[in-house]
């Protein structure tokens, strides 16, 4: 494995990163992965995106095996997901991932895959990844450390030229299972502010062999996922194992401009204030202390906010819109709505609260804050916790819990609704978390641990400026949520 002294900072144009042990001594200190704009096809409803949610929720409360693999989506109102165009291989191929927060490992379908989907609703050109064609691929086996880390510890019945497999199943019913390999990725190298150049790394992840269910289905088919978890088997964790990487990273996801950052390494410019990640959870728990609507306090069960399975606050930047316990959902709702007694309320499709509206939600609905442990506060406006369907039709997007899964009825999920143009921090080495308000379509600082220079990271600046059209999907350099134009039933 290569000495990574110089490699001290990944940073990705809004959306990932992957890099493992790198095989060349030509690394410079900051790399890029470009990543993609999708505009969703018009047919989907409402349900879609919920549906979306529910399948990510039983990701999280039901998983078999190595980890929690979970899905994203961006504005509520323009159902889409977050992915990244990435290299793989000798000769590299590009296979377009499903950016995630939640999950850990990074794996793509592979040749041979049985009931891998083959086509895209999307409108992507799916790529099937074959170890057997690319000349720098090796296979991962069950008595290397990879493997025994990603475990826990060895692997009983495992012998000399055993392959390391993986198998998630989720809450859902569906599941993807295969073996790990290790191969280059083709990743862009930051050279200076907004300067980079291509260079190759090597990453262990996942080939997968078999999928069922909604993995293996094409309504929102990608080539894999790629994760940003805690679990050693994450991208985050490979590099920070080598010790020369801060395990630390963060998003920007602009729902105005249509724009975003993500950056692995230390963010030096704008400061955020922290709280104190929850020990020892599989993903990345905070402490809620209290609710404001509107300047109120909302009177809560003082056992509300108690961390634990299946219990507690997830920030989660994959889920689109914000999940509450019952005992929160039904005062926050009649608290926002008390400003509005005349307004007329509609169900569309059985889920969503909907009204008409005419003029400024932000003039016509309160303020929402969250605040938690140390003082930290979330903010949510009006406009960000509304979405517009039509001209004059608005929804809400906070949803119940309570009636989607008794097993996940008492949990907090803060998806992008809440989390949308706010600079996001996971500092996984110092175990918390912390935002602000920010622009992110401008520029954030970040630190090269090596050599102390820092570096401006714009949405929009990374890579090349240019865009491209495949299969009428707008793609860009940057993180940006995709379009749908749905309609009121």
């Amino acid at each position: 494995m290569m000495d990574l002294r110089r490699l001290a900072l990944v940073v990705v144009t809004v959306a990932v990163t992957v890099v493992g042990e790198f095989g060349c001594g030509c690394f410079g200190n900051v790399l890029t992965l470009n990543v993609l704009r999708k505009f969703a096809g018009h047919g989907k409803n409402l349900s879609a995106l919920r549906a979306h949610d529910i399948r990510r929720h039983g990701r999280l409360l039901s998983t078999i095996g190595v980890d929690l693999p979970l899905g994203g989506n961006g504005h509520p109102s323009e159902t889409g997901l977050y992915f990244a165009k990435i290299g793989l291989g000798n000769p590299s191929k590009d296979y377009y991932v499903q950016v995630d927060t939640g999950s850990d490992i990074l794996w793509v379908n592979c040749a041979g895959c049985d009931k891998c989907p083959t086509k895209s609703d999307l409108g992507l050109g799916l790529t099937l990844y074959d170890p057997k064609k690319s000349s720098t691929s090796s296979l991962v086996y069950c008595d290397q450390d990879f493997c025994t880390s990603t475990y826990d510890g060895p692997l009983p019945g495992c012998k000399p030229n055993l392959q390391c497999q993986y198998n998630v199943v989720y809450g859902d019913g569906s599941s993807t299972a295969g073996y790990f390999v290790k191969d280059n990725m083709k990743l862009e190298r930051v050279t200076g502010n907004l300067q980079s150049r291509s260079t190759n790394g090597t990453v262990v992840f996942g080939c997968g062999a078999r999928q069922s269910g909604e993995l293996g289905s094409s309504s929102e088919a990608l080539d894999g996922i790629l994760g940003f978890g805690q679990a050693n088997s994450s991208i985050i964790s490979q590099l920070a194992a080598s010790g020369k990487v801060k395990k630390s990273f963060a998003h920007c996801l602009d729902n105005i401009e249509g724009g975003g950052i993500f950056a692995i390494g230390e963010v030096v410019s704008p400061k955020v204030k922290r709280t104190p990640m929850v020990q020892n959870q599989a993903h990345y728990n905070i402490v809620m202390k209290d609710i404001e609507v509107g300047g109120d306090l909302l009177r809560l069960p003082s056992d509300i906010f108690d961390s634990g399975d299946q219990k507690g606050t997830i920030v989660d930047s994959g889920t689109t819109l914000a999940y509450l316990p019952s005992s929160i959902y039904e005062p926050l709702m009649t608290k926002i709505l008390s400003q509005q007694p005349a307004l007329n309320l509609h169900t569309v499709e059985d889920q969503f609260t909907c009204f008409q509206f005419v003029g400024s939600v932000d003039s016509g609905f309160p303020v929402v804050k969250f605040h938690f442990e140390d003082s930290l506060v979330l903010t949510v406006f009006p406009h960000e916790y509304t979405f517009q369907i039509r001209e004059d039709i608005w929804c809400f997007g906070w949803q119940n819990s309570g009636v989607q899964s008794k097993d996940g009825k008492d949990m907090i999920l803060l998806g992008d609704l809440v989390l949308s143009n706010k600079l996001v921090i996971y500092d996984i080495e110092n175990q918390n978390i912390g935002w602000t308000e920010y622009n992110c379509s401008s520029s954030i600082k970040v630190k090269d641990e090596s050599s102390g220079a820092v570096y401006s990271v714009g949405a929009h600046d990374i890579g090349s400026a240019s865009s491209l059209r495949i299969g009428g999907i707008l793609t860009l350099l940057s993180i940006i949520i995709a379009l749908l134009h749905s309609s009121i039933a």
